[in-house]
């Protein structure tokens, strides 16, 4: 198989099958034993002959190793194997009673061990303060039980491999909105949780005319109070634009595209915001490669035959999927097999648009969108048809919206979604989803004084065939983040190879929307906006995401939460010196900077050395909320403290006043010391050494890291279990390394 390096990574860590630790499964034996699982379905649901069965799975076996379309990963990771549990998106209703609830809360806890994550609306639960009848009492209000799921997600790590994902979604016409809309505001609370608004029409229509609108207590549905519109939708911008959420979901949207409104209301969404489900839904996901869905002559174009074969045998795989699962709870089977949800989408779009020559940011690029989706979205629905043709159409078909003289019918209540496809993409060696490159090219580590590189394929072959490629460049477009100011690269050439922060805020919204328009279920796409912008530029977001029919919408400001992501080695860098204290030092050569105070918290490393001459060395380096903040030294009883102490005293001060890392690595790595016996295990030179080491290991993370640690403005984005790059989805963060994600 043609994978790259991170493709094998992430399926030795998260995906093959392993004994005793050690992986037994090559990439080839997981996916044939996928295809053959999910093609077995055709012998014991649908009689069909062993032959035809292993036909099929030969069809599957090839597009998945071809890497034209992989499934969601609990399907990679379970199938043909005990657990069987093959769906990554789930639903679970909470009532207002102290049953429902925890009963709720269990089931959750079964279906993060399966693999599964989960949403909930707490839109049900009887706001703070409010009466409660059988015992006299007060309520706690929904908040109070968010952070008891938030806790209990802690305790269960999903299927040994993935860790518990949930979103947790409340109705803006709660009476207690304010405080779930500040939930948040510490980073270091419910980091298990993603959060979104459930937002009405009534009150984007109060927004726009800065009228009050009605707070509902859902226990009787009374109107108990009034509050601006306006203000409301002001302080979700203010968080959005402080860390990334709450998001915004639009309800009455998903439940104007609700399949089936004849078994209920849609109240959640799963983890990432793009597939709506009712209580006790599940979906199975999956999508194609449109890097794949190009030909090149006479002239690069997409391969839309092609595309359409995929197609029907992508709808054909999800479909058996259903079939072949094995679901957490009975009621779940229930309601995933008699809707049959299924959810196919793309990844791989930037990489598509490059290879076509269209910038992203061009209104080709969201034409190009439209009819990419539709085409898929017609074609998912006449591959559904089909099915339904021999194998009948979903079971609660009657009452549905399709059920009119004339109207499909289908097998699938939904055919399509795009999802955020972060492991699975790094399996395909591809662009997430819909996203624009992330870098063009980025420092994956540093060993010692050696910078390793990784260079975005199709811009590497397109600048060696331009002649303008060296080793030079790639340092330098690496320490930039974008090529869009590096004079040799051609204006055609930086005109394609945009990355997420080249791209002003109103086409990631353009773009969401013209893939919204052609997807049944909704769409995950992070709107990247820069560390400067303004609570304006969100709400202009939000806004725009609302005009042109969005189903909902993530932000994420750079550098505004724990999951900042160092693509550059000057951005791992940055540490945390004001933004007006930057301006000033490059501005005026001369300008004094004051360093910051102390902070009274830090958290970090200590490693302890032999220095001969010296005896022990035990240093340590701490960071705050904004990075970086200090180094200190301690020594065994005969060594002597002065020098480092020193040393460890103004590199502290370097790094409160702004200094660059490594500027100070320059100059004290490798400084050497005539009484410094070399130990073979630390290999440092001097105590200046060891405290450039220690630091460069910190930053580099090559020691584990806790992501609550790191946070503010300039935190590191390091993955905890192998150092690598952490990027920004939906909520989530998923390492472009080794594919471990953190949602919350």
């Amino acid at each position: 198989m043609d994978l790259t390096a991170n493709a094998r990574t992430v399926l030795e860590r998260r995906y093959l099958r392993k004994e005793n630790g050690q992986v037994i499964e090559t990439p080839e034996d997981m996916f044939w034993r996928v295809a053959k699982n999910i093609a077995a379905v055709e012998v014991t649901h649908y009689g069909q002959s062993d032959s035809y069965a292993e036909e099929l799975a030969q069809q599957f076996y090839e597009m998945m190793t071809n890497l034209e379309f992989l499934p969601n990963s609990p399907t990679l990771m379970n199938a043909g194997r005990e657990l069987q549990q093959l769906a990554a998106c789930f639903v679970l209703p909470i009532e207002d009673s102290m049953e429902s609830i925890f009963e709720t809360l269990k089931n959750a806890a079964l279906i993060h061990k399966s693999g599964g994550g989960t949403g909930f609306s707490f839109s049900n639960l009887r706001p703070k303060n409010d009466m409660v009848k059988s015992t006299g009492g007060v309520a706690s209000g929904p908040l109070s039980f968010l952070r008891v799921y938030n806790e209990a997600t802690d305790a269960v790590k999903q299927g040994g491999a993935r860790r518990g994902a949930n979103m947790g979604i409340l109705r803006v016409d709660h009476p207690d909105i304010m405080e779930f809309i500040t939930a948040k505001e510490d980073p270091n609370q419910l980091t298990n949780f993603n959060l979104s608004v459930g937002i009405t029409e009534d009150f984007m229509q109060a927004v726009q005319a800065d009228a009050e609108y009605d707070l509902i207590n859902p226990r009787d549905g009374s109107v108990v109070g009034r509050q601006s519109a306006r203000a409301v939708f002001d302080k979700i911008v203010e968080m959005a634009w402080k860390n990334g959420e709450p998001g915004i979901i639009f309800l009455d949207r998903l439940n104007r595209d609700n399949p089936t409104p004849q078994l209920g209301e849609i109240e959640s969404t799963n983890p990432c915001g793009e597939q709506p489900l009712l209580p006790y839904e599940a979906c199975n996901l999956g999508s194609i490669n449109l890097a794949r869905m190009v030909e090149q002559q006479p002239e690069p174009r997409v391969d839309y035959d092609k595309l359409k074969r995929l197609v029907h045998l992508a709808v054909h795989f999800l479909d058996n999927v259903i079939d072949a699962n094995r679901y957490p709870l009975p009621r779940i089977e229930k309601m995933a097999t008699e809707n049959r949800k299924i959810g196919l989408g793309v990844m791989g779009f930037a990489d598509l648009l490059i290879q076509l020559g269209v910038p992203y940011n061009s209104e080709v690029a969201v034409e190009l969108a439209e009819e990419i989706m539709g085409f898929i979205d017609r074609e998912a629905k006449a591959a559904s048809a089909a099915l339904a043709e021999t194998r009948g159409v979903f079971a609660n078909f009657s009452g549905s919206i399709y059920d009119y003289p004339g109207g499909p019918r289908l097998r699938n209540a939904t055919v399509t979604t795009i999802a955020p496809t972060g492991s699975i993409s790094i399996i395909a060696g591809v662009s997430s989803g819909i996203e624009p490159l992330f870098a063009v090219c980025f420092q994956r580590h540093i060993l010692d004084d050696d910078r390793l590189f990784e260079v975005h394929p199709l811009f590497e072959r397109i600048a060696k065939a331009g002649g303008f490629y060296s080793d030079d460049l790639i340092r330098r477009v690496a320490e930039a983040g974008t090529i869009q100011d590096i004079e040799e690269i051609p204006d055609d050439i930086k005109k394609v190879f945009v990355v997420a922060h080249d791209i002003a805020p109103e086409w990631h919204v353009r773009i969401q929307a013209a893939f919204q328009r052609h997807t049944d279920n909704a769409v995950s796409k992070t709107v990247n906006l820069p560390n400067h912008a303004t609570q304006a530029d969100v709400a202009k977001v939000f806004l725009l995401a609302y005009d042109l029919g969005c189903k909902g919408v993530t932000i994420y400001r750079d550098g505004s939460r724990q999951f900042q992501v160092l693509s550059t080695p000057s951005a791992a860098n940055e540490v945390s010196a004001t933004s007006s204290q930057v301006a000033a030092a490059e501005e005026t050569p001369s300008a004094k900077v004051k360093p910051r105070v102390r902070p009274d918290e830090t958290h970090g490393i200590t490693k302890k050395y032999k220095i001969g001459g010296c005896g022990k060395l035990y240093v340590t380096v701490n960071s705050d909320e904004y990075g970086l903040c200090e180094v200190f030294t301690n020594t065994g009883e005969e060594g002597c403290s002065s020098l480092s102490d020193a040393v460890s005293r103004l590199i502290s001060l370097a790094l409160r006043s702004g200094v660059e890392v490594s500027a100070i690595l320059d100059q004290i790595k490798g400084i050497r010391c005539v009484a410094c016996i070399v130990d073979p295990e630390t290999w440092v030179l001097s105590c200046p050494d060891a405290i450039g080491k220690t630091i460069e290991k910190y930053v580099n993370g090559t020691v584990k890291f806790d992501l609550n640690v790191a946070r503010g403005p300039n935190a590191l984005l390091l993955c905890p279990e192998c150092g690598g790059l952490l990027v920004p989805q939906d909520g989530c963060a998923t390492c472009a390394n080794c594919g471990f994600s953190r949602c919350g």
